[in-house]
């Protein structure tokens, strides 16, 4: 409410609302007060000109133009709003229809959409005018259908941002159907710029009615809007020129009332209107299941998460591109994985894969993918969903795409408890509140009615981990939990996620781009470069033991106590490789002072190292080889 007070804050929303107000007035109540001195004949004063008893002077039958002015605010506001629920209606199926039907029919829809916008509004109107036939009638569902193409393209690209956050991917885990996500949390959240744009679409809509009424399709005698009035007038223009300029004053005043009023409010509530809304075209959407494999092999009873010869391929511009290529690692009870690598190394890329929340047009491909012995490659069946519900939890990078904007914070933690777990809603409530409490959550009870603003990065986060432990879960996957956050605040998740381990005897996976905050928290590290698992070493022998160049790289970039402040800080000179541009051989060649020959054409496999620890593996051919003395000095330090 407070957001909507902005409104009449300012002159502009001022005068905006006091126009709005009195068009509306004049719609309810015009013709109770004037309408039958509107329709009164007098023969005596045919066509007269403007006078003290006549304002505006007379028609050809002499009634008073004036009121019907004011009488034919009715009938042109009402078929205006008639239009626009038309618009919304038919632009709201439209622009709702890719994200409900999926992906193939989603794009026919937009297909005839783009092609409908690409035409002009007016000539769209009547060419639909022509169809329905003159009259009011036809008016309506001319000007209705003419503005539901732009209409549809503007939710489309609404949906469409709010079908990328991370709480719309998690509820289609969590099994809810497409029509109840969009019904419970997309619609909620693109409501204030859809209320914006119909008040400014209905003034569109009443400045096209009475341009058809003037025109002559639109209301006929002897019923009668402001257009028709326009086109009554327009006659006598030369003789009595208000006749024409009292109904078109109309139609301006109403006209602007509406657009300045939906101006107002989207400025007051900083939303872009029309055009110029932002189209976010991230798109993160239901899994794509995998083909079903026999299991093979040997596992640990201990082994939460067995991953082997885990492929992600998504199309690309010149055929598929494989982001993650045959990665296998394996998660322990209570044990700490952390991923690290350079962007676009595939590591967040490999936990949506394990979580299920690739992409729908990414395939995922493995000869093993299981949690707790349950294989995650079947088909979707509610069991499966209710197993990612309880036994794993996501904690995503940024808790504000988290987080559903419109709900409060212990109703969407709740959700888990009554989706999964089988609570009704006083119970999953208490849970709520008590897990908010368990992250270190002051005033839990008073938290859990706030709404996500209302908390800071921090506490978002913590409320992220706490909707991960409504349930007793067996592995947490963390995507970079800590981006987004001070250095004291991170300290505190990454405590908060170490206890959760130690006292729940939980496998935590932990990605991050930070090599120190991996090597503190975790037991193992897993260094992925070009979609590859280049090395997987205890975090204990991080610093000592790493063979790989590019791990031993990594280290190296991270300064501390000792770094020499007087030279440049070290980095991996060139780029990281690309997946659609993979090369031939070992992806890290171009970057590596050891390379050669064999390096360029053979691909190193990841195989156990030379040390006493058998789960050390590495790829490369040169694995543990002395790097040249100018490596420590010159080539890792690249001047800008």
């Amino acid at each position: 409410m407070e957001r909507w007070s902005r409104v009449v804050r300012t002159p502009l929303g001022l005068t905006a609302t006091i126009l709005m107000v009195v068009v509306l007035a004049l719609a309810a109540f015009g013709p109770l007060l004037w309408g039958d001195a509107a329709e009164a004949v007098d023969t005596e004063n045919i066509l007269a000109a403007p006078s003290a008893e006549h304002w505006a002077g007379t028609d050809n039958l002499g009634r008073d133009i004036l009121l019907r002015v004011l009488v034919a605010g009715r009938l042109s506001v009402l078929l205006a709003l008639l239009a626009i629920t038309i618009t919304v209606v038919v632009g709201l199926i439209l622009g709702t229809a890719p994200f409900l039907l999926g992906r193939r029919p989603g794009r026919l829809v937009s297909a005839a959409v783009n092609i409908a916008v690409a035409f002009p509004g007016l000539l769209l109107a009547l060419s639909f005018a022509v169809v329905f036939g003159v009259g009011a009638t036809g008016a309506v569902l001319a000007i209705g259908l003419a503005g539901a193409p732009a209409f549809a393209r503007l939710i489309q690209t609404l949906v469409a941002g709010v079908a990328a956050r991370d709480y719309i991917a998690a509820a289609r885990t969590a099994g809810i159907g497409r029509f109840r996500i969009l019904i419970r949390h997309v619609l909620p959240n693109i409501a204030e710029p859809l209320v914006v744009n119909s008040t400014i679409g209905a003034g569109t809509a009443l400045l096209a009615f009475s341009g058809l009424s003037f025109l002559g399709i639109g209301v006929q005698s002897p019923a009668y809007d402001w257009g028709r009035l326009l086109f009554d007038g327009i006659g006598a223009i030369y003789t009595n020129a208000t006749a024409a300029l009292v109904p078109g004053a109309a139609v301006l005043l109403a006209g602007l009332a509406f657009n300045l009023f939906g101006e107002s409010v989207a400025k007051a509530l900083g939303i872009t209107t029309g055009t110029g809304v932002r189209a976010l075209l991230s798109s993160r959407r239901k899994p794509v299941e995998g083909p079903e494999f026999a299991e093979s092999g040997t596992r640990s009873s201990d082994v939460v998460l067995d991953v082997r010869d885990l492929e992600v391929t998504l199309p690309g511009v010149n055929g598929p591109i494989r982001p993650v290529r045959g990665v296998s690692f394996e998660v322990r009870r209570g044990e700490a994985v952390g991923i690290v690598g350079e962007s676009g190394s595939g590591k967040s890329l490999t936990a949506l894969a394990v979580t299920r929340l690739v992409a729908e047009h990414g395939r995922v491909d493995a000869s093993r993918l299981e949690l707790l012995g349950k294989d995650l490659l079947v088909p979707d069946t509610a069991v499966q969903r209710k197993l990612l519900g309880t036994s794993m939890a996501m904690v995503f990078q940024d808790p504000t795409t988290a987080f559903n904007p419109t709900r409060r914070i212990g109703g969407q933690l709740a959700e888990v408890a009554t989706e999964h777990h089988g609570m009704n809603r006083g119970e999953a409530l208490e849970r709520a509140v008590d897990r908010l409490s368990a992250v270190r959550i002051t005033d839990a009870e008073r938290r859990a009615r706030q709404y996500p603003h209302e908390f800071s990065g921090g506490m978002r986060q913590r409320a992220m981990i706490g909707m991960g432990v409504m349930g007793s879960p067996a592995l947490i996957v963390a995507d970079e939990p800590t981006t987004a956050l001070d250095v004291t605040v991170q300290g505190q998740v990454l405590d908060l996620l170490t206890a959760i381990r130690k006292t729940d005897d939980v496998a935590l996976v932990l990605i991050s781009h930070d090599v120190a905050v991996v090597g503190e928290v975790c037991d193992r590290v897993l260094v992925m470069y070009a979609g590859r698992i280049v090395e997987d070493l205890p975090a204990t022998d991080l610093t000592t033991v790493a063979k790989h160049p590019y791990t031993r790289a990594l280290i190296e970039a991270v300064p501390d106590m000792d770094t020499d402040l007087d030279k440049p800080l070290a980095t991996i000179p060139g780029r990281p490789v690309t997946p659609a541009d993979a090369p031939v051989g070992c992806a890290f060649a171009a970057r590596c002072p050891l390379a050669d020959d064999r390096c360029k054409t053979e691909d190193p496999p990841l195989v156990a190292g030379s040390g006493p620890d058998d789960r050390h593996r590495i790829a490369c051919w040169h694995a543990g080889d002395p790097l040249p003395s100018a490596l420590d000095t010159d080539e890792l330090v690249e001047t800008p």
